[in-house]
């Protein structure tokens, strides 16, 4: 299937796409039920009411890929804040180690912290485990540990690839246990396509490991990380079209017009899930300036994830 867009399209969706930073600028300082400036309607004729925020409002919303971090003062309510402004019910938090070497005392001190914001607003959090296989007994007894309180899914950083043997006990753990593995991905030292360079190691997940590990356990639930993070995400998607167990992810702060209606042509709408990491804006902006349906707006930004956590009976209700 070609992929076409006229010029008048275009603008009209770049402009769209913007939006997402303009909401920032604009709504710092107000409640999700303040009047918006004129600034975002004026991008475009089609919007249906003057506050964008009355459409951004409609739909229940889960944050797929979320992060709240211990040393920043404050952050857990800061990400309340944003996610209170645009309609956010649901995150999916973790903390994983993204500095220095990943310890069993550090991310099991990180898992903690997770486990404290669930308790302090167990119907706003959803948390996710993370570990290290390097340590592989440590992070089997922390799945253990951190599932019997409550947490749903693993998110992982770049320490080994996500087709790495060390990960197929972790893997086939959560396989037993119905839950997704989030996995951050980026360009890597091969570079997704030829235009980008990266200061990623070698180890970073790319697109041809998800795919690897995804025919190696097609029972398991993968999910691809921030399409909007800067990657090629037209490579990505392409890349991932036929891996039906892995699902992709839009979050980052990237504000790249048609990325939506791209991803939506390969990976279709029953395995893209809305997700911001810490880009809040950002990620609804790129929501609501696509062609989505309204189905398939409930769908990426409620239903697909909701229907994840619905095989551990982890559901939101």
């Amino acid at each position: 299937m070609s992929y076409k867009i006229n010029r008048r399209k275009f603008v009209t969706r770049t402009a769209l796409s913007a939006a997402g930073i303009i909401f920032g600028s604009n709504l710092a300082g107000c409640s999700s039920k303040s009047t918006v400036g004129s600034s975002v309607s004026s991008l475009t004729s089609t919007s249906s009411s003057s506050n964008p925020l009355d459409e951004v409002m409609k739909y229940k919303k889960i944050d797929s890929h979320a992060h709240v971090w211990e040393h920043i003062p404050g952050d857990l309510d800061v990400q309340l804040d944003y996610a209170d402004r645009l309609g956010i019910q649901t995150q999916v938090i973790s903390c994983p180690v993204t500095s220095g070497e990943a310890t069993p005392e550090r991310f099991r001190n990180n898992n903690d912290f997770i486990i404290k914001c669930m308790k302090q607003y167990p119907d706003r959090f959803i948390g996710q485990i993370t570990l290290n296989p390097e340590y592989q007994k440590e992070s089997l007894q922390e799945i253990d540990r951190c599932i019997d309180q409550g947490m749903v899914g693993m998110k992982v950083y770049k320490q080994l690839k996500i087709n790495d043997p060390l990960y197929f006990p972790i893997i086939e753990k959560f396989i037993d246990h119905n839950m997704v593995m989030l996995m951050h991905s980026g360009p890597g030292t091969k570079r997704i396509g030829p235009k980008y360079d990266t200061l990623d190691p070698p180890t970073i997940s790319i697109p041809e490991d998800f795919v690897d590990i995804a025919k190696r356990y097609p029972e398991g639930m993968f999910q691809f990380a921030h399409l909007a993070g800067g990657l090629d995400w037209e490579y990505a998607c392409k890349a991932l079209k036929d891996s039906p167990n892995v699902y992709v992810d839009t979050s980052g702060s990237n504000n790249e017009a048609n990325l939506i209606n791209f991803a939506l042509e390969y990976i279709g709408e029953d395995r893209l899930l809305f997700g911001c990491d810490r880009s809040f804006y950002q990620g609804v902006g790129l929501m609501m300036s696509s062609n989505l349906t309204e189905s398939q707006k409930e769908k990426l930004f409620f239903k697909n994830y909701n229907n994840i956590l619905k095989k551990s009976g982890k559901n939101v209700s």
